[in-house]
């Protein structure tokens, strides 16, 4: 089978909330793989040294994917509930406001994960585990 059709079996067996956990999943766990050390380093230079290595573009990924969250959010299509979008609009306006100071490298990565592994563990009907003070 080539991947063509494998993708094409991904897309017909699994909702869009599935896709959307786990590319948020993989997102999310690449930010915190190539992350490594980001937080725990305020010398500029060693964290623009892992933004280069890898975290730049899982950062961007990120931001794709919370970009394509929101355009589809504010479709007059969405049946989700207002107040559960807004809410959603909102996380997403930050997540692009702190991926961009992280790719300057400032602020603090650990946020950013955590916001991403609550909402994947909602996705995937989970309750979130209680957010620590980032």
């Amino acid at each position: 089978m080539g991947l063509a059709a494998y993708k094409r079996t991904i897309r017909e067996s699994e909702t869009p909330r599935q896709i959307e956990r786990r590319i948020l999943s993989r997102v999310t766990h690449d930010l915190a793989e190539k992350g490594q050390g980001f937080d725990a380093t305020e010398d500029k230079s060693e964290r623009l040294n892992i933004l280069s290595t890898g975290l730049r573009d899982a950062l961007y990924e990120n931001q794709r994917f919370w970009s394509a969250l929101r355009y589809d959010l504010a479709e007059p299509g969405n049946t989700m509930p207002d107040a559960l979008k807004a809410s959603l609009i909102s996380i997403a306006l930050w997540v692009e406001r702190h991926s961009t100071a992280l790719m300057a490298g400032e602020g603090r990565l650990a946020g950013l994960v955590e916001i991403n592994g609550n909402i994947a563990a909602g996705l995937a009907g989970q309750a979130a585990p209680v957010m620590r003070e980032v």
